[in-house]
């Protein structure tokens, strides 16, 4: 879980983590079964990679992204535009008193991770990860 997305500092209680999961995997088969009226939704298939919620569980974001990354933007907005619905049919399968209000965001994780791989491939790092320890690099790890 990525630490930037908790605005504390610290890192989420073992309730939100649980709770969170519960969420994701509920939306995620809500969205694999295609149960939301907005047919445009039910044509795409979309990841459901993470969930966080607020401390106080009533706020949950969870990061999506379509299949491929394709029409992400489109993907999105169909997701927001049937948000009440979401939170109704995630909402019956949960157990919570209330449930959270659900917010999507687009997951960033595999651009990142894009990112990493094209800088590794880079001539002048690959050089840097590849050279050999020095008897000096071992002396200031000490």
């Amino acid at each position: 879980m990525c630490a930037k997305r908790f605005s504390q500092g610290r890192g989420p209680s073992q309730r939100q983590l649980r709770v969170a999961e519960v969420i994701r995997h509920r939306l995620a088969e809500v969205l694999t079964r295609g149960d939301v009226h907005d047919p445009e939704l039910s044509r795409m298939s979309i990841t459901v990679s993470e969930v966080t919620t607020s401390p106080d569980l009533k706020h949950a974001t969870a990061y999506v992204m379509p299949l491929g990354g394709r029409d992400a933007e489109a993907a999105l907005s169909a997701l927001r535009r049937s948000r009440s619905e979401l939170r109704h049919l995630v909402g019956a399968g949960l157990g919570l008193k209330f449930t959270p209000d659900l917010r999507f965001e687009l997951d960033a994780t595999f651009d990142r991770m894009d990112d990493t791989r094209r800088i590794f491939a880079d001539p002048r790092v690959r050089a840097d990860v590849d050279a050999p320890d020095t008897d000096d690099d071992r002396d200031d790890d000490r």
